[in-house]
C-alpha cells in the first residue's frame, strides 16, 4: 500500500492526521509544499478526483487575501494556477492511498479507510 500525505508540517490538521497515522502503525511519506513543491499536473489530479471547489481552502489567510474580483471569477482554470502559486490555498491534508485521495481529516474518515 502505497500512502502519501501533502501538505503543509505547521497546520494543525496535518498534526493530527499525521499522528493518527502514527498512533494506527500506518507507514506514509510527506508531501510538504512548501519543501517539495506543487505541480500544475498535481494539483489538476486533486481537482479531478475532489472537485476544485473542494480543494480551495475558503478559510485561510491566502484565500481570504484574494481580491473580491479574484474570488467572484473563480473557476476551475484559474483556481488551478492560483493552487500552484499559493500551495497554502490546497485544503488540507489530501491523503492519496493508493491513487485515490481523500481530503480532510476525521479520525471516523481515516478508521474507514484503512479498516
Amino acid at each position: 500500500m502505497s500512502i502519501t500525505m501533502f501538505g503543509i508540517p505547521n497546520c494543525d490538521t496535518i498534526k493530527k492526521a499525521k499522528k493518527w497515522l502514527e498512533a494506527n502503525d500506518i507507514e506514509y511519506t510527506f508531501h510538504d509544499y512548501r519543501k517539495n513543491g506543487i505541480s500544475e499536473q498535481l494539483v489538476r489530479e486533486f481537482c479531478q478526483q475532489l472537485g476544485w471547489e473542494q480543494v480551495v481552502n475558503k478559510r485561510g489567510t491566502t484565500y481570504r487575501q484574494l481580491s473580491q474580483e479574484q474570488k467572484d471569477s473563480l473557476n476551475e482554470e484559474n483556481a488551478i494556477a492560483l493552487l500552484v502559486e499559493h500551495s497554502a490555498m490546497i485544503k488540507r491534508p489530501i491523503l492519496d492511498v493508493d491513487g485515490q485521495q481523500h481530503l480532510g481529516f476525521k479520525a471516523e474518515q481515516y478508521q474507514q479507510i484503512f479498516s
